[in-house]
């Protein structure tokens, strides 16, 4: 029997003992919530007692990066160099968790109590995010003892505790400790497969602008009947503004917040994959967004312009009053190529050209869109490495449709990125009934050895290689 064989069964005998169920109800039961008003006294056990004594055991060197933000927890720093001429990866994972909801969860589930029903695990985290880098982390542990306590690479943890509040202070920290996050290599598992049934690959994430928009054109409130006719009403502008930035289809009209055309290595990406209500789990909207182009396009390969908030009057109790003010949050969903850093400018000129001058327009927060070339090196790698233990390839998804925080390991410390995530787009991550399908952990610990095995045989520094040939060229 091949070393890599006797890793494999290992984890699928911790799979079946119920010794990775014990593991994730331990992390589960750690209320580490994140959000405006988080404490690190909630926070940091999940370092201390969860992730150091396990990172440790298993030959790391554990440190925190202080984080410069007011109000952020630090970061944990785990490495295991073997070799400074091996092949170096970084992985990623975030330990805090959205609040529990507790009384939204249906009967006899607890978000934080592990409950096994329907074939699922549900409690709080254990797709978003603590059950997939135990995931990871069961993986590793068998491939260094197949290994004879060796990997044959070097390894790099970056954890945080505010990925749920928009990670405060990771750019920074991955800005000045660039030099000790440095790789070859990233590698984590965070987000959703394309499909409950379909091993994937993601390569980046779209990015996200949300942007407020308002018209306030008097101080108070007007008599429907004494004033309706002859004063504006801010509502009605505000409603026709948005309706001439994306149309009653889901079409953006406004052409510069468009992206360029899809290239054609993510247009073949896309069409491979499938991407529709039976796979989703949910009943798509075949009428809405692009015309023309498939779901898989639409979602992962285009933008979209949603209005998250819209508020005009007091929708609770309606008076007959032509309101002062009305307030919208729009969110633009972005591939690679667009120019989201000028969008104040863009839709500021756009509401000029089309009448609506008095709709003011200003930038909350974004984040950028990153996406490795699906016909990278380290792509077709990944794949192999998946498909030894998979029997077929999996789906390579150019971006995830939603945001994580990607750019931070491909813009700022220059990495190419691949993403193996272990959860689907209904597991409700965020929301009561949180759960986790026992045939992705399965399969998600097959596909973590074979990737950790892969990372230090000679495919691998090919891999590198060719990489860094492609990126010169």
């Amino acid at each position: 029997m091949s070393k890599k064989r006797q890793a494999l069964d290992s984890v699928q005998r911790i799979f079946q003992d119920g010794r990775f169920a014990d593991a994730l109800a331990k992390r589960v039961a750690y209320r580490s919530v994140s959000g405006p008003d988080a404490k690190d006294e909630d926070l940091l056990p999940y370092y201390r007692e969860i992730l150091e004594p396990d990172l440790t055991e298993m030959g790391f060197r554990c440190s925190y990066l202080d984080n410069p933000v007011a109000g952020g927890s630090a970061f944990l720093l785990a490495e295991r160099i073997e070799s400074p001429d091996f092949l170096t990866v970084l992985t990623y994972g975030h330990g805090d968790v959205v609040p529990g909801y507790e009384d939204q969860w249906e009967a006899g589930l607890s978000p934080w109590s592990l409950t096994l029903q329907d074939g699922a695990w549900y409690g709080r985290g254990v797709a978003d995010n603590k059950g997939q880098h135990l995931t990871n982390l069961t993986a590793l542990r068998e491939v260094i003892a197949a290994r004879d306590g060796r990997l044959g690479f070097n390894l790099k943890a970056l954890f945080e505790l505010g990925e749920e509040r928009s990670s405060p202070g990771l750019r920074q920290v991955c800005k000045a400790h660039a030099q000790a996050l440095a790789a070859d290599l990233f590698i984590a598992s965070d987000g959703p497969r394309v499909s409950k049934d379909q091993p994937t690959l993601f390569l980046g994430s779209r990015g996200s602008a949300v942007f407020e928009l308002s018209c306030t054109p008097r101080a108070g409130g007007l008599h429907s009947g004494n004033w309706g006719g002859i004063m504006k009403n801010p509502g009605v502008v505000l409603a026709s503004a948005i309706a001439s930035m994306v149309d009653g289809r889901g079409r953006i009209l406004v052409q510069d917040l468009l992206p360029p055309p899809i290239p054609a290595p993510v247009r073949d990406a896309l069409a491979r994959l499938k991407v529709d209500s039976e796979s989703l789990g949910r009943q798509i909207d075949e009428d809405w967004g692009e015309p023309g182009f498939s779901a898989a396009q639409r979602l992962l390969g285009w933008n979209s312009l949603e209005v998250l908030t819209l508020h005009a009057g007091n929708h609770a109790k309606p008076v007959n009053a032509i309101p002062p003010a009305a307030h919208a949050h729009m969110q633009l969903r972005f591939v690679v190529g667009t120019n989201w850093t000028a969008i104040e400018d863009i839709v500021r000129r756009h509401l000029d050209e089309a009448g609506y001058p008095d709709v003011q327009v200003r930038l909350v927060r974004g984040s950028p869109a990153t996406r490795l070339d699906p016909a990278s090196p380290w792509v077709s790698w990944a794949k192999e490495a998946v498909k030894d233990v998979m029997g077929e390839e999996p789906a390579v998804v150019p971006n995830l449709g939603g945001t994580v925080p990607n750019d931070v390991f491909s813009d700022i410390l220059g990495l190419p990125t691949v993403w193996i995530p272990h959860s689907y787009p209904g597991c409700k991550q965020h929301a009561a009934n949180e759960h986790l399908p026992l045939t992705i952990v399965e399969q998600g610990l097959a596909m973590m050895v074979s990737v950790f095995w892969e990372l230090g045989e000679a495919p691998a520094l090919e891999a590198r290689t060719r990489h860094r040939a492609r990126a010169a060229a």
